[in-house]
């Protein structure tokens, strides 16, 4: 799972060269990243995201890096209905569990 503050700190400190959008699983932005750090276009963009990371809300955060939020219990949403759907496919649980379950996760 990846960390907010880890994130703002790869992006203040290594943020030229792309390594916090490595970290982030965007390797696509990564290369760009690299690509033009001779500019040091990169530069001033990682210093930008190193401000939005810190100013970002955790569950924003989770959101859009970790696949879903995590719950006060430490539970990923998205895999946790993700396996929920699987036990309900595999004839586990009912439907009803499943929407009973869905439910109390959203």
């Amino acid at each position: 799972m990846k960390n907010k503050t880890t994130a703002a700190i790869l992006a203040f400190l290594l943020g030229g060269i792309g390594v916090h959008r490595f970290y982030l699983g965007q390797g696509g932005f990564g290369i760009m990243y690299l690509l033009f750090c001779w500019t040091f276009i990169p530069l001033v963009i990682s210093f930008i995201d190193f401000i939005i990371f810190l100013t970002m809300n955790e569950n924003a955060f989770n959101d859009k890096y970790n696949r879903g939020k995590i719950n006060n219990s430490g539970i990923n949403t998205a895999d946790e209905l993700e396996r929920l759907h699987g036990l309900k496919v595999k004839g586990v649980i009912t439907d009803d569990e499943f929407q009973l379950r869905k439910a109390k996760l959203l």
